[in-house]
């Protein structure tokens, strides 16, 4: 018996229904890595297979979702595809999905503009110092968009940022806001309270309602936080993209 079926009496991965017009497939009870993999694998997988009924499809941190059109296409019948589409590989293991693409956003760490940074290196057992040069050379990879619109959640990083949540609130982030909790990173969309620490800052825009494609961002992308001072910082406010690096991923 796996661990995560000694937790939840549910072998993965896992099939059950949302609503009357949706299942979603589990690959874990948690966030882990190869679970993640196995969500964005399997979802592209199920939106090559273009099987009529199926309507919608997403990711979370460790699942797929599907919505269909019962009139369509039946749970009883969607269900025994998917059981069919999961007996084909180790879906854990899958490589990741093509057309994806590296963000290489420039940001500033500490300062009054993130100013929980020293704080959460403290937590880590790190100098602020050591904090910014592991966040800014980590590569993290979008692990599913969600809270609002755009917003990506960003991970795993190491083990030193296992950090919980804070117990209280802070009042309000900017949009661009870089905050981090439990190995994972999110960026901002729009200023908010949150209870993660704020320990960067960007000019990134998650969410462009003017642009044909308003989510530059999608589950599978990648980011690296690369420090800039804050003299650079200010400077890129006068510079097109803000210095955003975008790059395809091979393979």
């Amino acid at each position: 018996m796996t661990a995560a079926q000694m937790r939840t009496g549910i072998s993965f991965p896992a099939i059950r229904p949302v609503g009357l017009t949706g299942l979603l497939v589990s690959f874990s009870d948690r966030l882990e890595e190869p679970a993640n993999r196995a969500a964005l694998a399997f979802r592209a997988a199920v939106e090559a297979a273009a099987w009529p009924g199926v309507e919608e499809t997403s990711t979370s941190l460790a699942s797929s979702y599907l919505r269909f059109d019962p009139l369509i296409l039946s749970p009883e019948a969607l269900t025994e595809r998917l059981r069919a589409l999961l007996s084909t590989r180790d879906w854990r293991a899958a490589p990741l999905p093509p057309g994806r693409r590296l963000f290489r956003v420039p940001t500033l760490y500490g300062t009054d503009l993130a100013p929980q940074l020293a704080e959460a290196a403290a937590e880590a057992g790190l100098s602020p110092e050591a904090a910014i040069a592991d966040l800014g050379a980590t590569r993290v990879r979008v692990l599913t968009i969600g809270f609002a619109p755009g917003q990506p959640y960003l991970g795993e990083l190491g083990t030193a940022w296992d950090l919980p949540r804070q117990s209280a609130l802070t009042a309000r982030v900017p949009a661009g806001a870089l905050v981090l909790a439990v190995r994972q990173l999110t960026l901002f969309t729009a200023p908010a309270p949150t209870g993660w620490r704020h320990v960067g800052q960007t000019r990134f825009r998650c969410f462009r309602p003017e642009a044909p494609d308003p989510f530059p961002l999608s589950p599978g992308d990648e980011m690296i936080f690369a420090p800039v001072s804050r003299a650079d910082y200010d400077r890129l406010g006068d510079v097109t993209d803000h210095g955003l690096r975008i790059e395809e991923i091979a393979g």
